[in-house]
């Protein structure tokens, strides 16, 4: 095994520290030390990463990435070339803790398990588990319910393998993903058009990430440079947009050329025109929502919402030239801007419309795999321990070193209230002779000795401390009277002091049997509302980074709901063990609670019977 192939994650580590700081600490350190070893061994073998997966050796956990193109999924008519498909990462389809922080680990590899797909990454928040990576699949075929890419990860000594400038084809001229470390908006694709200037504000509240805001006065402008010409086969201009109303205004403009095109917002629907040719949309665009757009400039204007066609014009196009501007006038956000030199297909724009927005078909995400997995099936543990998310490893280690320390005291306790029993058994046995040994003398050496002994055989017996307590104070007395020369009797008032000397050790006696106790019934009281603090955390922890990712489906809510609930199962595994145990304890506690109130009341009564008047 190596150490690539056996790995484990800050978190469990740091739980190991704890469990062998907490049997350190406690005692008898014996029992400690093997409740923390069944532990470690239980978590090691939760935990461990063996093995790796079968396209390299290096990187040991992979997942596998559905495509599906089926009525069910995105469906389309004829096959998509070269598509950049949007994969949103968040902490209900991946296991961020066992990437590395900025994502360089990451690399996606083709359904034959040999061929790299190129790749490059918009976003990686390894704390916030968020993460908007941009791959290029070569064929999207219709009607493929289970076509798939894989995703690889876990290599702690992989560099970067982003290549933003090979994730698009040649047609591609200009991509804007906005990307909120830029103060101007660079163009990831091998053109390099980046924009000549941008007064708008860059906002982290985009529909991938970050996006462009309008305040109706800013303005983004792209550059006229010769690779962002309509090529022989037309152009297409798209980008997602999210009007805060729908008031009339320009959207996108180019500034040169006899007949520009010019994209506005007219009586709240979506209008293209360029010379002659103007093409508005059959259905209006929604306020406050983003949607995308796409306008496809060949033999007329065609005008794309939400993947759909909305609006068509047939004509000469003027030639089209120069850079434009965008954004003057309007109020709102643009996010993922694009311009293709070719004229892309209806399914092209489809792909686009529906695997990049909130409510995407294209992807589907399966569950984390590591070497053999593929062959004997899922482990449903793995995926849920491996969606948990750090909040969630927090309380679950708190909960942990509450079940360490609970366990300790239940077997500590449950130990010495069974000795004292047995202890206390015994005693009885002997209690008549031992009451009548008291007698007035001297106290010699062998009574000492006898003394001594007899404590060493009932050193667990409650009973006997308590005898032991009454026969000191029964003899101290003897000896004073001997040295006053008076009659070895007792009156009330000696009997009163005897029987509060015994109380007070009866009070001890009670306090060491239910000492550590509230260990337990914090465990008890407090483990359930743990874990479902944790729970309710992971739960928003999980809904709030799916809504940032706009990934909203059922494969994308169910491992994070079901990896919080990991935490409710950890409180309830601490609470329902320790009330097990608290109650047993308590009702061995309180029998030998009867026993001792029981055996103070016969013990001074023997003691007046045999010294008093």
């Amino acid at each position: 095994m190596t150490e690539r192939s056996c790995q484990f994650t800050a978190l469990p580590q740091s739980f190991f520290n704890i469990a062998s700081f907490v049997a350190e600490m406690l005692k008898p350190r014996l029992v400690m030390r093997k409740v923390s070893a069944v532990v470690l061994v239980l978590w090691g073998l939760l935990v461990a990463g063996v093995a790796h997966g079968a396209w390299s050796a290096d990187w040991p956990l992979r997942v596998k990435i559905g495509l599906d193109t089926s009525a069910e999924g995105l469906p389309i008519a004829s096959a998509v070339d070269s598509a950049p498909v949007l994969v949103r990462l968040h902490s209900g389809n991946f296991q961020f803790l066992d990437a590395k922080p900025d994502g360089s680990d990451l690399r996606f590899i083709a359904s034959d398990d040999t061929t790299p797909l190129k790749f490059h990454i918009e976003k990686f928040d390894g704390l916030n588990e968020l993460a908007f990576v941009w791959v290029q699949v070569p064929k999207l075929a219709p009607g493929a319910k289970d076509a798939f890419i894989w995703l690889y990860y876990g290599n702690p000594a992989a560099v970067s393998g982003d290549d933003a400038k090979g994730s698009y084809d040649a047609a591609q001229g200009l991509v804007y993903h906005f990307d909120e470390r830029q103060a101007l908006p660079q163009d990831s694709t091998a053109n390099a058009n980046h924009a000549s200037s941008a007064t708008a504000q860059v906002t982290g509240t985009g529909l991938m990430g970050a996006a462009l805001a309008f305040d109706g006065n800013t303005e983004l402008v792209l550059p006229a440079t010769p690779s962002l010409k309509p090529g022989a086969n037309g152009m297409t201009l798209s980008f997602w947009i999210k009007p805060a109303d729908l008031t009339d205004a320009p959207v996108y403009t180019q500034t040169e050329g006899v007949s520009p095109l010019v994209v506005a917002l007219r009586g709240g629907k979506l209008e293209a025109q360029s010379g002659a040719l103007s093409a508005t949309a059959s259905m209006p665009l929604a306020a406050a929502a983003w949607q995308h757009v796409a306008i496809v400039v060949k033999d007329g204007l065609t005008l794309y919402l939400n993947g759909q066609e909305v609006a068509k014009v047939a004509g000469a196009v003027p030639e089209l030239s120069g850079g434009a501007v965008m954004g003057k006038g309007f109020t709102g956000e643009i996010d993922e801007l694009q311009v293709s030199t070719t004229a892309r297909s209806a399914d092209w724009i489809k792909t686009a419309a529906l695997s990049q927005g909130q409510d995407q078909r294209l992807v589907v995400y399966g569950p984390a795999e590591a070497d053999g997995e593929a062959e004997s099936g899922p482990s449903y543990l793995k995926i849920l321990l491996g969606a948990v998310t750090i909040d969630g490893w927090v309380v679950i280690a708190i909960l942990a070193v509450m079940f360490v320390v609970s366990f300790w005291v239940m077997i500590t306790k449950a130990m010495l209230v069974n000795k004292a029993a047995r202890d206390n058994e015994r005693f009885k046995a002997q209690f008549e002779k031992l009451v009548n040994s008291i007698r007035p003398g001297a106290q010699d050496a062998a009574v000492e000795k006898a003394e001594k002994e007899t404590a060493r055989a009932y050193r667990y017996s409650s009973l006997y401390r308590l005898y032991a307590a009454g026969a000191h104070e029964l003899r101290e007395r003897f000896a004073v009277y001997a040295k006053e020369g008076r009659a070895p009797t007792l009156t009330d008032p000696s009997l009163n002091a005897i029987r509060a000397t015994i109380d007070a050790r009866l009070v001890r006696e009670l306090q060491r049997l239910n000492a550590q106790m509230v260990v337990l019934t914090i465990s008890i009281a407090g483990g359930p509302f743990l874990g479902l603090l944790g729970t309710v955390v992971g739960v928003m922890i999980t809904f709030a980074a799916i809504a940032a990712a706009g990934d909203v489906n059922v494969n994308a809510i169910a491992p994070g709901i079901a990896a919080a609930l990991v935490a409710t199962v950890a409180g309830l595994a601490v609470a329902i063990p320790c009330l097990f145990g608290y109650n047993y304890l308590q009702s061995k506690i309180s029998e030998l609670t009867s026993d001792m109130q029981v055996f103070v009341d016969e013990f001074i009564t023997r003691i007046a019977e045999n010294h008093s008047v």
